[in-house]
């Protein structure tokens, strides 16, 4: 089952944030959790309309493809966040991907009676013509005394809140089977051709793909560009032999598979031992189930879905290698055309611990809980931080 979770706050620092984050974590076996941001959105204003936008439709796109949604708020005058309210304006004004989607309310903050009243006000607005959100009744986790609720790793402390939310998330899954069966069975997404046995308009017909020299017949077959021959780039006019430094300088490893599944290119020219994720000259031309084991073409398929459906436009996936000095993530990016066609994937190999190490060291800062936090009684309550609260949006400790 795929979820989303929304961060009803636009603080840098939410309790609320935190408390997706433990539940992706907890229960990752029951069901899979994407925790999206809203910080980063526009003010909702309908004479100025931003619904295309790449970080509305990134959204709105998320919530569609998903089978629920969980929206945890914290609670300001009594409502819940300008930034929230925000979003479902956006949601609600062009474009309805809340309609008829199960959605489950859930809030933190920092006294005993929680996010009640936001919580309240909430499930109204999701009950609006516009909205037509499908809102699970009752299963109220209000987690209050949320300063005390967290220990050191970012668990819940208090075995019986665990077991009310561990219930509460399960009677929403319910909630969200029960849904699908009212309404029907949703779209099967295609299956992906992962052996690449059709053509799109850049394939290079007539070579075996599985051809340890297809490279060199498919450059000599094309006439293809090559060592100091310019190329015009829709920014830029560069050598091959140009683009090929700039490519390989890149500090990760990209790899290129286009819209017909076909692994056409990776810029480093290491040895495949020396690299995060292992590729060889013969490998390029293959399809991309040539590429994977057999046990990888699922999950293969179901990142191809996701980027060609436009559910999401990247897909990111830590790759534990036991190496502790490493933290290597692969980003399967979707690419497009000039008009928003799907045109392949660029899967870019970072390993990420260099740069935040380099980073904490510039900045002096360290990967501990920051002091800026969402809370309870106002939106800037705070003990020397400030934070989103409940009761004045200026109101001082």
């Amino acid at each position: 089952m795929k979820l989303i979770g929304i961060v009803g706050s636009n603080a840098e620092t939410s309790y609320n944030r935190l408390l997706l984050q433990y539940i992706a974590k907890k229960y990752k076996n029951l069901f899979t959790l994407e925790v999206l941001e809203i910080k980063d959105l526009p003010l909702f204003n309908q004479s100025d309309d931003q619904t295309e936008s790449p970080e509305i439709q990134a959204i709105n796109h998320k919530i569609k493809m998903a089978d629920g949604v969980i929206i945890a708020t914290p609670e300001h005058n009594h409502t819940i966040p300008a930034a929230l309210k925000s979003l479902l304006e956006w949601l609600s004004f062009n474009i309805h991907p809340l309609e008829n989607k199960p959605v489950m309310v859930i809030g933190a903050s920092y006294y005993t009676q929680g996010s009640s009243r936001a919580q309240l006000h909430l499930r109204q607005i999701l009950d609006a013509p516009g909205v037509n959100a499908m809102v699970m009744p009752g299963n109220e986790f209000l987690l209050g005394n949320v300063k005390e609720a967290f220990d050191e790793n970012n668990n819940l402390k208090e075995q019986r809140t665990i077991e009310f939310l561990t219930m509460c998330l399960k009677n929403f899954m319910k909630f969200v089977k029960m849904a699908e069966v009212m309404q029907g069975p949703k779209p099967v997404l295609p299956k992906e051709d992962l052996h690449a046995t059709g053509t799109v308009e850049t394939t290079v017909e007539g070579i075996d793909m599985d051809a340890d020299d297809w490279l060199e017949q498919a450059s000599a077959k094309t006439k293809a560009a090559k060592g100091s021959d310019y190329v015009e780039l829709d920014r830029g006019l560069l050598t091959v032999n140009q683009l090929n430094y700039f490519l390989s300088s890149m500090p990760m490893e990209l790899t290129y598979a286009d819209h017909n599944n076909q692994f056409l290119y990776y810029n480093k020219t290491m040895e495949a031992a020396d690299m995060l994720a292992a590729r060889t000259p013969g490998q390029v031309g293959n399809s991309l189930a040539d590429c994977h084991p057999e046990s990888a073409l699922k999950g293969a398929e179901w990142v191809i879905q996701q980027l060609r459906s436009g559910a999401t436009d990247c897909v990111r996936v830590h790759v534990p290698k036991n190496v502790p000095e490493q933290y290597i993530v692969h980003n399967y990016q979707a690419m497009h055309d000039a008009d928003g066609n799907y045109m392949g994937i660029n899967e870019y190999i970072q390993d990420l611990k260099p740069v935040i190490e380099w980073y904490l060291e510039q900045t002096g800062q360290e990967l501990v809980g920051g002091k800026n936090v969402d809370g309870v009684s106002s939106a800037s309550v705070n003990d020397d931080a400030d934070v989103d609260g409940v009761s004045g949006a200026s109101e001082k400790a």
